[in-house]
């Protein structure tokens, strides 16, 4: 969500007449996009405006600017521990940055900006000239999140859930496919929860949205990030086995596997009922592959909590997982309710144990897919192996297929998948009329250490821009 707000802030400044410098040095306003929801992105945060202290003082028409979570979350305290910071915006305030800007730079002193704003962040028609151009791009269809879950800030930063109207969304789909575009990531922090807080009369969910999405000429793949246990149906993935375009590679987080944590994470759910809605959705597409995020060290977490984690992990075989180290956030109830017990060595233990297991399961996943056909999607020559491409077919496994005069970024093949290097499968192209065996099962090689398939990303890094 925040490469996809990147792009609208991009936008807004690009109709402005500002153009995007290089480097900070070169840059007349140098704004920081920023997250909350770990303690380390903001320490970076910090780290990275003290760079920028002396440049200040030497250069005091310099525009420095804090926006996106931390800024909701920090507020007006960020003008005490960064003095030579002018702006101050939050999450729900974006579209205005372009005026602050211009407000400082005309002499006023700094600039807050907080909490509710009186226009939505989404443009009725969205300006695409701020997005990277490829073959990808993020589609947001909701904001905000209306659960309560004990760790997190994001309600409390991001607001409540608000989700578009279909129209508005399926209009940026159509235009980003006469861009280019070939694959779309449908973005809410609770995806499968849109339409719920629409008028009744008009009220969409995300099946609908799947099936419109899945109409449109051109899309070759949609993918869905990110969905919650509880607001999975029988409907929903009715609609997603139906989509030809639908990634079968499903971010639904289950956190942790034990019950008590579930409870004290407030998560709305138990391990059973997550079981329940994973079967639902298998049951619709066997094919069908997960992943999850989990925190480890959360406050009162035992060896058996963890056990439990670790026992959840094999249980449902996730494909990829995003692993956290509990981070105590000021504003959540767990912050003000729950003592930070566990040490930091256990967390880091439990952090490297859930990362080696998950990339012992991976591992065992993928070569069952040898023997099949599939629709790959490139998306770049690949860097390890030259002469080839790398992309990812239905089910979101990394594949590569020989070069030919044609194929880029984008483009849809139908391949079959004859070989696993450990890593990736070896595809070709599928010939006319070729019949594919069923997979078979191969054992999988030996896991000796090594890095998981999916680590987690640096935060967004900042945008820089400069007048023309």
């Amino acid at each position: 969500m925040n490469f996809y707000d990147g792009e609208l802030i991009r936008a807004a400044f690009l109709r402005r007449g500002w153009t995007e410098a290089e480097h900070p040095d070169a840059a007349q306003a140098v704004l920081f996009h920023t997250c909350a929801v770990r303690e380390n992105a903001e320490e970076r945060v910090h780290g990275l405006l003290g760079d920028l202290k002396r440049r200040k003082k030497s250069e005091p028409g310099v525009v420095v600017g804090v926006i996106g979570c931390m800024a909701d979350r920090a507020g007006e305290d960020l003008f005490a521990r960064e003095p030579h910071v002018d702006i101050v915006c939050g999450s729900r305030h974006f579209p205005r940055l372009p005026d602050f800007v211009d407000r400082v730079i005309g002499g006023e002193e700094r600039v807050l900006a907080l909490g509710d704003a009186e226009q939505r962040v989404d443009e009725e028609v969205r300006d695409l000239h701020g997005r990277d151009a490829g073959h990808q791009a993020h589609v947001a269809v909701m904001r905000g999140c209306d659960l309560n879950c004990t760790y997190c800030v994001v309600p409390r930063v991001r607001g409540r859930a608000e989700s578009r109207p279909l129209a508005q969304i399926l209009d940026e789909v159509r235009r980003l496919v006469d861009d280019g575009v070939t694959e779309v990531h449908l973005l809410g922090q609770t995806v499968d929860a849109y339409g719920r807080d629409l008028p009744a009369a008009e009220r969409p969910d995300l099946a609908r949205l799947m099936d419109a999405a899945s109409a449109v000429e051109g899309l070759a793949r949609i993918r869905l990030i990110t969905l919650h246990p509880s607001y999975v149906t029988a409907n929903l993935a009715a609609a997603l086995a139906r989509s030809p375009q639908f990634l079968r590679l499903l971010p639904l987080p289950m956190q942790s596997g034990s019950d008590r944590i579930l409870r004290a994470m407030k998560r709305g759910y138990n391990a059973e009922m997550y079981r329940r809605r994973v079967a639902l959705l298998r049951e619709s597409m066997p094919d069908l592959e997960l992943i999850s995020d989990w925190i480890v060290g959360f406050p009162g977490e035992t060896d058996e909590d963890f056990a439990a984690t670790e026992a959840a992990l094999r249980e449902h075989g996730f494909l990829q997982s995003f692993v956290f180290q509990y981070s105590p956030r000021p504003g959540t109830a767990a912050f003000t309710a729950l003592a930070d017990d566990v040490p930091a060595a256990i967390k880091a233990q439990r952090n490297h144990r859930l990362l080696a297991l998950q990339h012992e399961v991976a591992r065992t996943r993928t070569p069952r897919s040898v023997g099949s056909i599939s629709r790959m999607l490139l998306e770049q020559p690949s860097e390890t192996q030259p002469g080839r491409w790398f992309g990812r077919i239905q089910n979101g496994h990394a594949a590569l297929l020989p070069h030919r005069d044609g194929l880029r970024p984008g483009v849809l093949r139908e391949v079959a998948l004859h070989d696993w290097n450990g890593r990736e499968l070896l595809a070709r192209e599928r010939a006319p009329q070729e019949r594919i065996a069923a997979p078979r099962a191969r054992p999988a090689a030996p896991v000796r250490g090594g890095l998981p398939e999916l680590r987690l990303a640096p935060p967004t890094p900042p945008v820089v821009a400069f007048p023309v």
